[in-house]
């Protein structure tokens, strides 16, 4: 279940905000200029389904939201855990890529969750909100947001990536250690779980 919490960006100590009802969660988003939506969760579609499958499962949807949005480039990115004995390498090297605060100045950070989970990190105004987004979840994070992302230390999700522009995924870090400061993913979500 989705999971929003928010805190002042002074520190963790006070939560300001904690909710798992989704319209919520878009309502107390929508001010931010983030778009937060649930989709139909697609059963058939296993959980490490390859781009073929998922465009073909979610074809309507992504139709839909380009038309809407004028995304010109859509991709999948998955990553799952695995026997391969570079699993945890690859996944320790994703992680902190998106780990520390960014910003994109070109294009708006938009990720659809087929199946598992993430955490996306709002830095906006004084606060951190913090954004469980799992399986049937729309996050829009609109261009120049201070934000990060966290997958855990075993990431395991599939996501439907959308861009305006062909470059893709184009990071400007802010060389802030904001995020080390908050909860990670791993914290977060086994409270939420428990």
């Amino acid at each position: 279940m989705t999971l929003l919490t928010t805190w002042p960006e002074s520190g963790p100590d006070t939560q300001v905000r904690r909710t798992a009802d989704p319209a919520e969660i878009r309502e107390a988003l929508a001010p931010l200029g983030v778009r937060y939506e649930q989709w139909p969760v697609r059963e058939d579609v296993p959980a490490d389904a390859d781009s073929d499958t998922v465009f073909a499962a979610y074809g309507t949807e992504i139709e839909k939201l380009n038309g809407e949005e004028g995304f010109t480039t859509v991709d999948v990115l998955g990553l799952h855990p695995s026997d391969d004995p570079e699993f945890e390498a690859k996944a320790k090297a994703a992680r902190e890529k998106f780990l520390q605060e960014h910003t994109h100045d070109d294009d708006d950070e938009v990720r659809f969750f087929v199946s598992g989970s993430g955490i996306f990190y709002l830095h906006v105004d004084g606060e951190v909100h913090a954004v469980l987004c799992e399986k049937g979840d729309l996050l829009g994070v609109p261009r120049g947001t201070t934000h990060w992302f966290d997958m855990g230390t075993r990431p395991s999700f599939t996501a439907i990536r959308f861009f305006h522009e062909e470059d893709g995924w184009i990071g400007n870090f802010t060389g802030d250690r904001i995020a080390d400061r908050f909860p990670d993913f791993d914290t977060i979500a086994a409270g939420h779980r428990a």
